[in-house]
């Protein structure tokens, strides 16, 4: 009888921390089912189907976090800054009038203009997705190896991006510092022509165009690579 009274008083003792990485590992558990097949994938269809009501809210998306809870998250996970919104954005700009909220600081992105001048390889995904917690990595390995010539974006697609708190902890939880918006109404899916499919990535020219949209996931930095190396003409 004591170890139960312990181990309920434990259960009321965890730190804030410990409780939503629970309510992740929890989410990422009963979301494993979210590896979709890949052909024929319309964009506009319901990205949970499957798993009952499409529009029903995902584990943990609808719970209040502190805004101290939020702060704090956002300086463990020290992620990259956005890329500013200096730049004139082409005149033939897939993103022109997208603006998303930045991950790491919550400030909004002009993403036209953010992206422009520079070759870019954005990446989709949700904090609820099994693939893409293995996945997020290779694009940290290419990003690194790529450095200037190519930049690399990630993007928390729509399902999930109602609380960011989440993804942050998901972000944490594997080490991953890239520069991350929120597609929180599909606007950047929508324009990019992206299906509601994670992880799916985006190679973008620097004009604002798209070279290639790829619902896959992808294995290792090689085949990152060399995908794009045969998109965007490079030789990385």
């Amino acid at each position: 009888m004591r170890q139960l009274v312990d181990a309920f008083g434990r259960r009321f003792t965890m730190s804030a921390s410990t409780r939503w990485t629970v309510v992740v590992l929890v989410v990422v558990i009963a979301m494993v089912v979210a590896i979709w097949p890949r052909d024929s994938v319309d964009p506009g269809s319901a990205v949970n189907s499957g798993i009952g009501d499409p529009a029903a809210p995902l584990p943990g998306e609808q719970t209040d976090v502190a805004e101290q809870d939020l702060a704090d998250a956002r300086q463990k996970a020290a992620l990259q800054p956005c890329p500013p919104s200096t730049a004139a954005a082409g005149a033939g700009s897939a993103l022109a009038g997208v603006q998303v909220p930045c991950l790491g600081d919550g400030s909004s992105v002009d993403i036209a203009s953010a992206t422009a001048g520079k070759m870019w390889v954005i990446n989709f995904w949700a904090y609820w997705c099994a693939p893409c917690r293995k996945e997020l990595p290779i694009f940290a390995d290419f990003a690194r190896a790529a450095g200037d010539r190519v930049k690399v974006l990630t993007v928390q697609g729509k399902e999930g991006s109602q609380n960011p708190f989440l993804s942050l902890n998901l972000l944490i939880e594997i080490g991953i510092d890239l520069p991350t918006v929120v597609d929180t109404n599909a606007a950047m899916a929508a324009a990019l022509g992206v299906p509601r499919v994670y992880p799916s990535t985006v190679l973008l020219r620097a004009d604002g165009t798209v070279a290639a949209v790829l619902p896959q996931v992808f294995t290792s930095a090689y085949e990152l690579t060399q995908t794009v190396n045969s998109s965007l003409g490079l030789d990385l």
